[in-house]
């Protein structure tokens, strides 16, 4: 007998044999038992998961002529001219080379006719999403009101690309990517029955390669045993095989950021160039496991992780290395270095560049964590506290002081106030009492005083310091008089300036304290003649002009 691969040759063909689609098969089993059977039926899912495997059981199943309940008995003559794909009454059309409107025509022409020895005629169409839009509309009305003998089962892994319209006439069934743990024990027991010893990692490398497909994970453990003779069956051999990256070196550079390692980064790096590995899938490979490394660290469980159990383990150590902050910050650095890669023209050094940005990331502390910190700080404060008080309890004795010790220090026993002046003689600063100023000396020096400020200041303190007088002095304060209200208010809002001032020139602290003097204004009397001429502002009358002109330059205009 000719070699029949194993994705053929284990082929289910009971619903109870079909593995990962248990809610599939047990809704077909109710109907089967309840005869509640669809004219159509639309299975949907990734590739290699069942979807033509479970619409041939479902078809042998209607058509055979000794059931077992909701199974087929495969031992009758229908079940096994089904296996052989001899019965005229199941039809399975690809769409993908029949999917213009003559083939559709043809086939709504045949639906007419009854099944010849089964029950049932079944049309199996698969990749139904390749029709065009022409055969879908010519098929409306037959897939809506079909002979009650015939059954359409569609299959497709692209249902988005099916009309609505069609959509809405059948029972639609959506299949699951299979697990990792299903395809492993899938491959196992293939493997015992083939005879072939394997270990779990390798299983684990097939069915991660497979990504949820079974017929992807039987095609690569024909590929394995093909290249590894089935004797000597091993990971690294598998890994080669495959061309995948090793789970060893994700564990160093996790190993490298907890130990801030920057030479194993050049190492890793070399490590992937070398073995020819892409470095997008690397990159993948990384951040799935910091991601793996993340749920450890939340659920404390590594049952969410998709490995073999010698991994699951190595996960299991880093539960209380990683804080969840920390590997939030990672991962979202790792995404971001993730596209920039996809775009980098020399991605070996990106990678390296991403690894020692990645090991020099400092761990962060939450906020629970530093007031966690503080509180340890007070308690050990606290007890310290407790230790001084009972140290006075039972004080030390000090038998000679040094010389040096002065009055803060703290006494042990009260010692008499005699003693105390013998023994310690504390520095003690006398306040500074600031001498008096000399009236003589202010006013001989005041109209330099008035100089600076009128330099400093011309236009804002210049026409109003000139004029004030000095009245008579209290102390360090002096009194100023000789100005108005406006000019008080002036003065008083650059109080701080001129005292600064006065400090610098006479070598004193000088506080002034300005005085109003009341000015009585002439009275106006009213005349009738309004032809009075008014007397305007001019250089001659007007210091402020005057000072304006001196300053800025220029003349009167007139």
């Amino acid at each position: 007998m000719a070699y029949i691969v194993t994705a053929r040759k284990w082929r289910p063909n009971k619903f109870s044999e079909i593995v990962g689609q248990e809610h599939i098969t047990n809704t077909l089993i109710n109907a089967i038992k309840s005869e509640r059977i669809a004219h159509a039926y639309l299975f949907t899912g990734p590739r290699g998961v069942g979807k033509t495997t479970t619409a041939r059981i479902l078809a042998k199943r209607l058509n055979c002529l000794n059931p077992n309940g909701a199974e087929p008995c495969d031992e009758c003559e229908i079940c096994k001219t089904v296996k052989g794909g001899q019965l005229l009454d199941i039809i399975e059309i690809d769409a993908a080379s029949n999917r213009g409107i003559d083939e559709i025509r043809s086939l709504r022409d045949s639906v007419k006719y009854a099944p010849t020895k089964g029950k049932y005629k079944v049309y199996i169409i698969d990749e139904v999403h390749m029709l065009t839009r022409e055969s879908f509309n010519a098929f409306l009305k037959t897939l809506e009101e079909p002979p009650e003998h015939t059954i359409f089962i569609f299959a497709t892994t692209d249902v988005h690309k099916v009309p609505l319209t069609i959509i809405s006439r059948c029972q639609r069934y959506d299949f699951r990517r299979i697990e990792l743990h299903t395809i492993k024990e899938q491959l196992h027991k293939i493997a015992v029955s083939e005879k072939y010893e394997i270990d779990d990692e390798t299983l684990t490398i097939i069915a991660k390669k497979a990504d949820g497909a079974l017929r992807d994970a039987e095609s690569y453990f024909d590929q394995v045993i093909s290249y590894c003779g089935g004797d000597n069956i091993t990971k690294e051999a598998v890994s080669e095989m495959l061309n995948l990256i090793s789970d060893d070196i994700y564990f160093d550079v996790s190993n490298a950021v907890i130990s801030k390692d920057y030479k194993s980064v050049f190492n890793i790096t070399e490590t992937i160039y070398k073995n020819g590995w892409n470095f997008i899938d690397f990159f993948t490979g990384l951040i799935e496991h910091f991601r793996n490394i993340l749920i450890v660290t939340l659920t404390e469980k590594s049952d969410l992780i998709e490995t073999s159990e010698t991994n699951k383990k190595k996960y299991l150590q880093y539960k209380n290395v990683f804080s969840e902050g920390d590997l939030l910050r990672l991962l979202n650095y790792l995404n971001k270095s993730f596209q920039e890669l996809r775009f980098t023209q020399n991605q070996k050094l990106k990678i390296e560049v991403s690894l020692t940005h990645l090991v020099g990331l400092e761990k962060s502390s939450t906020i629970s964590e530093i007031i966690s910190k503080v509180n340890n700080v007070n308690i050990e404060q606290a007890d310290n506290s407790e230790n001084y008080q009972q140290s006075k309890k039972n004080p030390i004795k000090i038998e000679e002081p040094k010389p040096e010790i002065k009055s803060d220090i703290l006494l042990t026993k009260e010692p008499s106030p005699q003693k105390f002046k013998a023994e310690f003689k504390p520095e003690i600063k006398e306040p500074q009492i600031t001498s008096p100023l000399n009236y003589d000396l202010i006013l001989a020096k005041w109209d330099g005083f008035v100089d600076i400020v009128l330099k400093e200041k011309p236009l804002i303190l210049g026409p109003v310091i000139q004029n004030v007088e000095v009245q008579n002095f209290e102390g360090n304060k002096i009194n100023l008089t000789g100005i108005d209200k406006d000019g008080k208010f002036l003065l008083k809002s650059h109080k701080d300036y001129i005292e600064k001032k006065a400090l610098d020139y006479f070598g004193k602290k000088v506080h002034f304290n300005f005085t109003e003097t009341e000015t009585k204004r002439p009275t106006i009397k009213k005349v009738e003649n309004k032809n009075i001429p008014v007397t305007k502002p001019t250089v001659e009358n007007s210091p402020i002009i005057n000072k304006i002109i001196s300053e800025f330059g220029g003349q009167e205009i007139k």
